[in-house]
């Protein structure tokens, strides 16, 4: 199951006035803001004066810290031999091509037949334990009914890594989506920061400035249809439902998405008679630095069957009405 290991680290001098949990997470990007808040609340951070067990204490900046991660524990998750498509292998990664449907973390409602199920039989136990549970080796995802592309780490250095470069949004990350209507101009940038909504927790708003995390896409219209765009998504930044939510706030939501947006009555008739439930999303290129040869590598994901189908459909029949 691994070792116990101490980190220790110097605060930056910016991190004055914040919260000690929040200091560690941005000086740590490998592990989650409420992992190490857990990790000071038992007791398993300490400073000058001796042990630190208020996550909201205020730091002052340039403190020095010795964090101690404790042994991940075993997972009670299950092995299971759910087929998968890797596109790249090696010692510390893999890089994981996701159909829509497939959940990529269990969680209620989904507590096995994800991908992370898939990946513990497909690895065998190799996969990094920065989470706090051995072997789980996810350093990002996307959603469900997002199909495309996800990295995975077999070691906790290469999540380490990876996630540092998650964090300073170096990681090249491409999507094709279909949107209702013609964006207006054709290419933009949008930015609105994203919080979870306090109407529903299920989904995520837009709110004001410093009260939620800062959010970045850049959209550009590579084809149009008959009320609706095909748009290449860059993002900036990487915040859960960032390109459904941004792309909903200018006018223009995802096919299929049923959480931002109301699909138009013809547009919607269309995707109905293809039986496409899920938002029109692929995560068609990742891009980062290897963790062990330090090469830019990148990879390709084509377009699953249902979107090319869609927009097939919807280039023939709305141009027929």
């Amino acid at each position: 199951m691994g070792e116990e290991k101490s980190i220790d680290l110097v605060l930056d001098e910016g991190f004055a006035g914040w919260r000690l949990d929040r200091a560690l997470a941005a000086s740590l990007p490998a592990h989650s803001r409420e992992r190490l808040k857990a990790l000071v609340s038992a007791g398993r951070v300490t400073g000058a004066a001796g042990l630190l067990r208020d996550p909201a204490l205020k730091v002052k900046g340039g403190e020095k810290l010795c964090l101690v991660i404790p042994a991940a524990r075993p997972s009670d998750t299950v092995a299971q031999d759910i087929p998968l498509t890797i596109v790249h292998e090696d010692d510390a990664l893999l890089v994981v091509d996701k159909p829509a449907g497939l959940v990529v973390h269990p969680a209620a409602g989904n507590l096995d037949g994800t991908m992370v199920n898939a990946l513990l039989h497909h690895c065998a136990g190799r996969l990094s334990g920065i989470g706090g549970v051995a072997r789980p080796g996810i350093v990002h995802r996307i959603d469900k009914d997002t199909s495309g592309l996800l990295v995975v780490a077999k070691t906790d250095t290469a999540h380490e890594a990876l996630a540092r470069q998650f964090a300073a949004h170096t990681v090249e990350r491409r999507y094709t989506a279909v949107v209702a209507g013609m964006p207006v101009p054709p290419a933009g940038r949008i930015e609105a920061s994203l919080a979870r909504s306090t109407a529903n927790r299920q989904k995520i708003a837009i709110v004001a400035d410093g009260r939620g995390k800062r959010a970045v896409t850049h959209y550009r219209v590579t084809r149009a249809l008959p009320g609706a765009a095909v748009i290449e998504c860059r993002l900036e930044t990487g915040r859960t439902h960032q390109i459904r939510v941004h792309m909903a706030s200018i006018g223009h939501p995802l096919l299929g998405d049923q959480a931002y947006g109301r699909t138009p009555g013809g547009l919607a008739t269309v995707l109905d008679a293809l039986g496409f439930a899920r938002q029109a999303l692929h995560a068609a290129t990742l891009g980062f630095i290897h963790p062990l040869s330090g090469t830019q590598i990148s990879f390709e994901s084509p377009l699953p069957r249902d979107i090319v189908e869609l927009i097939s459909r919807l280039s023939g029949e709305l141009e027929q009405e």
